[in-house]
């Protein structure tokens, strides 16, 4: 297992999510990256579960539930990686969703984040609302990506398979 990457899960009460869920994560990233999962303070039992279940995986338990950002700055600067890959505990990624980004991210020292297109889970044919490929800010400071414009979710015709700058990437995986 290298510690080169680490993809850091932020949990909360998820156990639903990471039983649903995380098989894929270490089926699929395993070879290329330590998986760690971030408890938040949860008081279900996912850590208990965690434990018993996916022994291989490392457990960070944060003492209190500090939200999304406190949650992952207390656990980041306990991990010792090149690259972290924060994501979202109801994501299910798919075979070689990882190598792609650490591929573009080796290949040009400029770019501080990036992210994969994100499709819906219930309508894999379409993007998902949190994200979808990328952010952009327009000329009145309000947020938009590609992939959805306010409420309407495009499909994806292979329109945005692409690699571009973006102003934006989404915390469900990035």
């Amino acid at each position: 297992m290298s510690n080169r990457t680490a993809v850091v899960i932020l949990n909360w009460n998820t156990r639903h999510f990471l039983e649903k869920f995380l098989p894929n994560v270490l089926k699929y990233s395993s070879e290329f990256a330590e998986l760690i999962i971030v408890d938040n303070a949860s008081t279900d039992d996912s850590v208990f579960y965690l434990k018993n279940n996916f022994p291989s995986v490392r457990i960070i338990q944060n003492s209190v539930n500090d939200g999304f950002t406190g949650g992952y700055n207390t656990a980041l600067s306990q991990i010792d990686s090149e690259y972290f890959v924060l994501l979202n505990s109801d994501v299910d990624v798919t075979e070689n969703w990882l190598s792609p980004l650490i591929e573009l991210m080796d290949n040009n020292q400029e770019i501080g984040a990036c992210q994969p297109k994100i499709l819906s889970y219930h309508a894999p044919d379409y993007f998902e609302y949190a994200g979808s490929a990328g952010g952009y800010i327009d000329k009145y400071g309000y947020p938009f990506c590609r992939g959805r414009i306010f409420q309407t979710i495009e499909k994806d015709n292979h329109q945005y398979d692409d690699t571009r700058p973006v102003f934006w990437a989404t915390g469900a995986c990035m």
